[in-house]
């Protein structure tokens, strides 16, 4: 009897990201989006962004990263596959007279020359690449050498990555091989990720505070485009479930009263040095 090899399947990137631009690109990330901006803070400090430093934000989004590195009087170029994120922050940009460059951009396929920047920055963005380890490279190949990379990237067991596990339990399983998101909240992803340089990962937890359960999932459902589209996807009863199991995260996770909503949400927090 002769032997056969079987190779996996082959991913095909391409129609994948494009499933993904229209999930980002539904609801309205910028809402939610700027009750993160403490993270954008807190990474630039981690990353020792400086005045006059050379910084890109990767799948900046409405550019928390992005407004924390230029209050710091830093040089910085917003770069998101999604324009109508650029939009938003271009316009808190405007508002705080900050100067920033804006520009589309695939994470996976940067448009800058190589060690273009002195730090390169990521909150809850370059994570849900669906080419991982391409994107990782690309982060790599456009900064310095001796140069940082900083990400915030929510781990497997916290949070947010609860209710990811949760939401994709109701959609189509994804193709054999695509790494979850999650993967870049995990020390040993990103050892895999960015082998041979210099990681210092440090856990932190950003504090989700809304008025109720229901008023957040209200509020995700309605604007953050995973949970958005989710919904949008299910039939009624099933949505019915999604909404049950979701609530039940929220209870379980949830350290204030009943009169209240306070949920940490762990993430790593990540400085990487590029190496020579």
């Amino acid at each position: 009897m002769s032997a056969t090899t079987l190779e996996a399947p082959s991913i095909d990137y391409a129609a994948i990201k494009q499933r993904q631009h229209a999930v980002w690109s539904s609801g309205d990330y910028a809402i939610l989006g700027t009750t993160l901006q403490i993270m954008g803070e807190s990474l630039c400090e981690a990353a020792d962004v400086r005045a006059g430093s050379q910084v890109l934000d990767v799948a900046a989004g409405n550019g928390n990263a992005t407004l924390a590195a230029a209050r710091r009087f830093a040089h910085v170029t917003s770069t998101d596959y999604v324009g109508a994120l650029l939009e938003r922050g271009r316009e808190r940009a405007a508002a705080e007279r900050l100067q920033v460059t804006f520009r589309e951009a695939d994470a996976e396929a940067l448009p800058f020359a190589d060690a273009s920047f002195d730090v390169v920055l990521s909150t809850v963005g370059v994570m849900f690449t669906p080419h991982q380890d391409k994107a990782a490279a690309e982060l790599v190949r456009v900064v310095r050498h001796g140069g940082r990379i900083g990400l915030a990237c929510w781990t497997p067991e916290g949070f947010i990555g609860q209710v990811l596990k949760t939401v994709t339990g109701h959609l189509p399983a994804p193709p054999a091989g695509l790494k979850p998101p999650v993967r870049w909240g995990t020390e040993a992803g990103l050892r895999e990720l960015f082998p041979g340089q210099r990681i210092q990962a440090t856990p932190r937890e950003f504090m989700f505070r809304y008025e109720s359960a229901r008023h957040w999932v209200d509020v995700f459902r309605a604007f953050y485009g995973p949970v958005h589209r989710a919904f949008a996807a299910l039939a009624p009863d099933e949505q019915k479930r999604l909404e049950g199991e979701i609530l039940a995260l929220l209870a379980r996770f949830n350290r204030a009263d009943a009169d209240s909503l306070v949920v940490p949400g762990a993430y790593l927090e990540v400085v990487i040095t590029r190496g020579a």
